[in-house]
């Protein structure tokens, strides 16, 4: 079957509402800034996806960096493989990182969601998995006590069996003071995830970490910055829970030194950074050479289906930041994502909405 031809790349912002911002212990994101990607082609079918750009700072620049991509691969077979040869190839000398990472990554996607339509299947199904429920946790925010037990509560009574909360108080009895409530709220039957957001230098994230043992963590997420795999193999000999990161790796390149630096025994790709569809398959790999459960940071309507396909596959996380935008935003039910047989993976855009929250 001949691929069908690039036609048009259409590259749209909006800045959308949250329903809970996203506290951290180095910030606030208070909405989502996000690049929303039609490609269209001569087959009839339009290819969708979004990136996300954390800041409302990077929207533009990210936008304009999309659309000449955008025109660079116009008139191109879709063919995910030979469009990152391209954008690795024109992008050497720039380096294919950061924003021009992100951008090309919303391409790829792009193109594996016009590919799957054209072949009439569900992504996962394209790359060789089947369709079936996928795990997820219910990722939740710095919220503090009254409103992460609100939150929590909530998550179990829809069958969540895990739920994130970020710490990093300004004191390590905050930390704990949080925790143990959550604890108290879902019961033993939770898993209690623990988000750092690189907040702490590495003594401090190994105090901590220590006193946290006693806490029935199934995770310490990013404590420290994540450029610093000595740091993060100085952690996990120190401690004993699970240090999970991936989130911020800019390539498979980037996964290899941290797994290769004994950084972390969990991974946490997001799809957008790592490199679309194409990075993702070849960090699965990776994961599975390293013997390392892999889970997926945000991008729920692509990742779901990356799972299906990832031979560690551990967690989805639920956050759900292009929601207010989604003509059928993603559905979960007892704590999984479930997909269905549509073709691709389902995205198209509630048109009302893309106008009212236009940047």
């Amino acid at each position: 079957m001949d691929a069908p031809k690039i036609t048009e790349v259409v590259a749209r912002a909006v800045n959308v509402p949250l329903e809970f911002p996203v506290r951290t212990s180095v910030g606030i994101v208070d909405t989502a800034p996000l690049v929303l990607i039609d490609m269209k082609t001569d087959a009839g079918v339009t290819g969708r996806s979004y990136v996300f750009t954390y800041t409302p700072l990077a929207l533009t620049a990210t936008l304009e960096m999309t659309r000449s991509l955008g025109k660079l691969v116009t008139g191109m077979p879709v063919a995910p493989a030979e469009l990152d040869a391209l954008f690795c190839s024109r992008l050497r000398l720039l380096g294919k990182t950061g924003l021009t990472q992100m951008a090309t990554a919303g391409l790829d996607m792009a193109a594996w969601d016009a590919w799957a339509q054209h072949l009439k299947q569900p992504l996962a199904q394209v790359l060789g998995g089947r369709i079936k429920p996928v795990p997820a946790y219910d990722s939740h925010s710095m919220d503090g006590i009254e409103l992460g037990c609100k939150r929590a509560e909530g998550a179990a009574r829809a069958g969540y069996g895990a739920i994130k909360t970020k710490i990093g108080y300004a004191t390590l009895e905050e930390d704990i003071a949080v925790l143990r409530a959550l604890r108290k709220t879902v019961g033993p039957d939770v898993r209690i995830l623990a988000d750092y957001n690189q907040g702490l230098t590495v003594p401090e994230a190994v105090r901590r970490i220590h006193v946290l043992e006693a806490e029935d963590l199934g995770w310490i997420e990013e404590p420290t910055i994540q450029e610093n795999l000595r740091g993060y193999a100085e952690i996990r000999k120190r401690t004993r829970v699970p240090v999970q990161m991936g989130e911020n790796w800019l390539s498979p390149e980037e996964m290899q030194r941290a797994l290769g630096a004994g950084a972390c025994e969990l991974a946490m790709p997001d799809v957008m950074k790592i490199g679309g569809v194409t990075g993702w398959l070849k960090a699965a790999a990776l994961a599975q050479s390293y013997g390392i459960p892999m889970s997926a940071h945000i991008f729920p309507e692509f990742s779901a289906h990356l799972l299906l396909v990832t031979p560690t596959a551990h967690y989805l996380e639920r956050m759900d930041l292009a929601g207010p935008v989604l003509a059928r935003p993603l559905n979960y039910e007892k704590g999984s994502a479930v997909l269905d047989d549509t073709p691709g993976v389902g995205i198209s855009w509630d048109e009302s909405a893309v106008t009212q929250y236009a940047a």
